[in-house]
């Protein structure tokens, strides 16, 4: 780490003033629900912005999560000293709507497991700014991992009909809910109104009956989304998208002459020691280093190890000569 530098001094570039006009603008092309954003040059990796807001009376956690299209998890984990189920009317929340991209090519659908979030990178259309949308999802639990890997969209359908595989099957059985061999499409459908199939048997991103999952580790594999968001972004997707899902619980990113560290929870079939995640911040940031020289600032780092709370953090500055 030759070119890390430990200390908590600052260094701002004024050069990229107009840039930062854009990323600005980036924070929502369209704020009615999913997260639609401006795409940023190769050379920036972060996009959109924390928000406040205040509880409303008759609110939970989950209600203000849904609102702001963002998962279970994240919100719970953004706000540690917020009753999930009785913030109390006019607390404030934060909304943890600020992301760095992962570390992949920007096309087609990506998935980081850890993040429960998806992003889509639509194709420009000429003379037109490049955009992304963000969904977060839920993914499969512990036992029913989703698998990690590039795939595509393999089919469409609207109003899908389901049919339970024998294992799901028999799992509801052992619980004393069991389960037909064919669920038809309407409200009681678990696969709700929008179901895209992968290439990859028995795995679908869908929609759902039970909209206060989503944003947490609890499917059998599937990638499931909120029923407004699939409604969108369902007629936006063609048959054959590429489909990058990968495993990513640290991310670093650069805004300017910042990088930023963004670390969420590993999966629950992969809890580990705290040091895996140290070590794989500090070689990502090493790797950072070798592209230009660093200033640290260790206690911004340790901080955001400890908390895991999803949000990026500024834990570096570029040394220019």
């Amino acid at each position: 780490m030759n070119n890390i530098v430990s200390g908590t001094k600052y260094l701002f570039s004024p050069a990229l003033c107009c840039l930062a006009l854009v990323l600005i603008a980036s924070v929502c092309v369209s704020q009615a629900r999913a997260e639609t954003l401006v795409l940023p040059p190769v050379d920036v990796d972060l996009l959109g912005n924390i928000r406040i807001t205040r509880a409303l009376q008759d609110d939970t956690l989950l209600d203000i999560a849904r609102r702001f299209d963002i998962g279970q998890d994240e919100i719970v984990l953004a706000n540690p000293d917020v009753d999930r189920w009785l913030p109390r009317e006019g607390t404030q929340v934060v909304i943890p709507s600020r992301y760095i991209l992962p570390p992949v090519e920007r096309s087609g659908i990506v998935l980081n497991i850890p993040e429960m979030r998806l992003y889509y990178f639509p194709p420009a259309a000429a003379n037109q700014q490049a955009l992304v949308q963000t969904y977060p999802v839920s993914i499969g639990r512990m036992d029913w991992a989703t698998p990690i890997g590039l795939t595509k969209i393999l089919t469409k359908s609207e109003n899908p009909s389901w049919r339970p595989p024998k294992s799901i099957r028999e799992e509801a059985e052992a619980s004393g809910e069991p389960l037909p061999e064919l669920i038809p499409a309407g409200p009681d459908n678990p696969l709700g109104s929008y179901a895209l199939r992968l290439a990859r048997p028995g795995y679908l991103i869908h929609g759902t009956n039970k909209p206060f999952g989503v944003g947490m580790q609890v499917t059998h594999g599937c990638v499931r989304m909120y029923p407004e968001d699939i409604e969108k972004f369902f007629p936006e997707v063609p048959v054959g998208t590429a489909v990058q899902i990968v495993d990513q619980p640290v991310k670093i990113g650069w805004l300017f002459d910042t990088l930023f560290i963004e670390v969420h929870p590993p999966l629950e079939e992969k809890q580990q020691e705290p040091t895996v995640l140290v070590e794989t911040a500090i070689d990502l940031i090493d790797a950072a280093s070798q592209q230009q020289p660093l200033v640290l600032d260790s206690q911004a780092l340790k901080q955001a190890l400890e908390k895991q709370n999803g949000m990026p953090t500024a834990v570096a500055h570029s040394v220019r000569d």
